[in-house]
């Protein structure tokens, strides 16, 4: 099936709305269990550990029950590139980045996904890009820099954390559209456990290189915020992601992402303290009308 008869067979975004409002906050919250977890443990250390015990259960659990299929050599290879782009190089060059810049620009750049994916989807997906979807696009990222506005002013944002961050966001464009481009007929949870062990393994010696393990206190604050990120947002998280991504065209899909920076900053508010003007939420009604406008 070619690129245009794949998007043109994609149904909308037709994922029900529980699990769409689930995706949304339990991505969104990894930002405030992150910040908690990185108290007591490097940046790639963690995401090392998080991305192989989560990657270890997701496969088990679909050994267990009979649900681990023969894949192709191709699709092996699509599984372990998508994982590489979505969880080592995305987060990690994320994680990398947050050293130098601020979380606010970080979001503001990664919020651009949805742009990004849109205007690269035509050519590799045959995705149609029409006025419509390119009016709510405009709208999602206006409404993520009206949410960040206090955080940008005046802030001046170190060049090596910015490309970073930059490469971080080209990273989770490139995983997104691995995905959607080539496909598998495995099951959702070894697709996801895959993924997660493929990012582990990457960034293991890379982690092992750069930190030590001595810098990690097993408190019970880590303990549970590493509990949450594993088993929440990683086998959680991402298999709704996928689930999302493999029923509704990656334009629509990733239109999702403008509704993270708001709700980062509620759960920021909620279980870090942390203050939002109430300005800031002025920003979710064209952030809303986008997301409408994107995948009605």
């Amino acid at each position: 099936m070619t690129p245009s008869q794949r998007a043109a067979s994609t149904p909308g975004l037709d994922a029900t709305p529980g699990l769409i409002a689930l995706f949304c906050i339990l991505w969104s919250s990894a930002f405030a269990a992150g910040k908690i977890a990185l108290w007591d443990c490097p940046p790639l250390l963690l995401l090392t550990f998080r991305f192989l015990l989560a990657g270890s259960i997701l496969l088990a659990g679909c050994a267990a029950f009979g649900r681990f299929k023969r894949l192709k050599r191709r699709e092996w290879a699509a599984l372990i590139l998508a994982g590489t782009l979505n969880n080592a190089l995305y987060l990690g060059l994320s994680f990398t980045g947050l050293a130098t810049v601020s979380s606010a620009f970080t979001a503001v750049i990664i919020s651009a996904n949805p742009l990004l994916t849109a205007l690269v989807a035509g050519p590799i997906l045959g995705e149609r890009l029409t006025p419509r979807k390119m009016l709510g696009l405009l709208l999602g990222f206006v409404g993520v820099i009206i949410v960040l506005r206090s955080r940008l002013a005046g802030g001046h944002e170190a060049l090596t954390g910015t490309l970073f961050v930059l490469a971080a966001l080209v990273a989770l464009t490139a995983g997104t559209l691995t995905y959607k481009r080539f496909g598998t007929k495995a099951d959702l949870f070894q697709a996801s456990g895959i993924q997660c062990l493929a990012g582990g393994i990457v960034l293991m010696p890379v982690a092992l290189a750069t930190e030590s393990l001595s810098a990690i206190h097993l408190t019970p604050t880590f303990i549970g915020a590493f509990a949450f990120l594993t088993i929440a947002v990683s086998i959680g998280g991402y298999s709704l992601w996928y689930f999302i991504l493999g029923r509704s065209s990656a334009t629509e899909a990733t239109a999702l992402h403008f509704i993270m920076p708001p709700l980062g900053l509620f759960f920021g508010w909620l279980i870090l303290g942390e203050m939002v003007p109430p300005l800031d939420f002025l920003g979710i009604l064209p952030i809303a009308a986008g997301i409408w406008l994107v995948t009605r």
